[in-house]
C-alpha cells in the first residue's frame, strides 16, 4: 500500500476537472457571495443605525459594525486558510481526501482509536499553546 507514492502525471491528473461531476455555481461561490454580502452590508448597517435614532453617539453604533468586520476577517481568515492547505496538499502530491478517508475506514479498530486519542492530545496542546502565548 504506498499511498505516499505519487507521480507528477497523478498529480496532474486530479488537477483536472471531471466532466461527468456536475457542481453547482451556486456552491462553488457560496463563500464569496456571503463575504461580498457582508461587506456590502457595512455602510448599509451604519446608516440603518445612525438615522434609526438621532441621540446615539458615535461609539454606539460602532459595536455592530465591529462584530460584523470580525465576521469579515474570519471568512477571509478562513478561506486563505483552506486555498493555502490545497496548495500544499497538492505540491506534497498527497492523495486526495476521499482515498484517504476510504483507507482510514479500512483501519482495525484501534489503529482508528489511537488515531482519534492522537487527535485530541494534538488539539490540547494547541490550545495549552494558545493559552501560554496569550498569558
Amino acid at each position: 500500500m504506498n499511498t505516499l507514492k505519487s507521480t507528477q502525471d497523478e498529480v496532474a491528473r486530479r488537477c483536472i476537472v471531471n466532466p461527468n461531476r456536475r457542481v453547482r455555481k451556486s456552491e462553488k461561490h457560496a463563500g464569496y457571495l456571503v463575504l461580498g454580502l457582508l461587506t456590502l452590508l457595512w455602510p448599509v448597517v451604519r446608516r440603518i443605525i445612525n438615522n434609526t435614532d438621532v441621540t446615539v453617539g458615535y461609539i454606539d453604533p460602532n459595536i455592530w459594525l465591529l462584530i460584523l468586520i470580525s465576521l469579515i476577517c474570519f471568512m477571509l481568515i478562513i478561506g486563505l486558510c483552506w486555498w493555502v492547505l490545497r496548495q500544499f496538499w497538492m505540491s506534497l502530491g498527497l492523495p486526495d481526501w476521499g482515498n484517504m478517508v476510504l483507507q482510514f475506514n479500512e483501519l482495525s479498530a484501534w489503529h482508528q482509536l489511537g488515531f482519534y486519542w492522537a487527535s485530541l492530545a494534538l488539539l490540547l496542546f494547541a490550545a495549552l499553546a494558545c493559552l501560554v502565548a496569550i498569558c
